[in-house]
């Protein structure tokens, strides 16, 4: 039997069976929508700002893999002021927080790696992607034999 903390029931619904299928089969992982991007081409740049509240810029990573940007965060247990039992360990009533890593990959393949630029403030992350420039095509005049 299952015990809630609010004032009313929790029915089970197809949406709730499946949130708790879910829960178990993922072990905890963050949802899909954990990390929600926009992406604006502003010209010579493209400017992604993702939503990553409660990291901090120490858990968020930026690699490039090929012509692949990846993010990667993980959220780590927090320790500190906890209701403890007697034995020591923690006493949750209840605990929705979520507590895993999560990774996403964008194509940058038309951006110049080499002068991307990133901030973090108040849960967004902001990416700007300079775009590569174009080539000149170059013009030859070939040797007929």
């Amino acid at each position: 039997m299952r015990y809630g903390l609010t004032p009313f029931g929790r029915g089970y619904d197809l949406f709730n069976i499946l949130d708790d299928i879910d829960k178990e089969f993922f072990g905890g992982a963050m949802p899909a929508n954990a990390c929600r991007t926009d992406i604006k081409d502003c010209g010579d740049k493209y400017v992604m700002e993702s939503e990553l509240p409660g990291f901090e810029k120490e858990d968020i990573k930026l690699d490039i893999n090929g012509s692949y940007l990846v993010i990667s965060a993980e959220h780590k247990a927090e320790s500190g002021n906890e209701d403890k039992a007697e034995d020591g360990s923690v006493k949750y009533i209840r605990r929705e927080r979520t507590y895993g890593s999560y990774k996403r990959s964008f194509d940058i393949s038309d951006v110049d790696a080499d002068a991307i630029s990133a901030e973090y403030k108040n849960g967004i992350l902001s990416i700007e992607l300079p775009k590569k420039k174009p080539e000149a095509p170059t013009a030859k005049r070939l040797e007929i034999k």
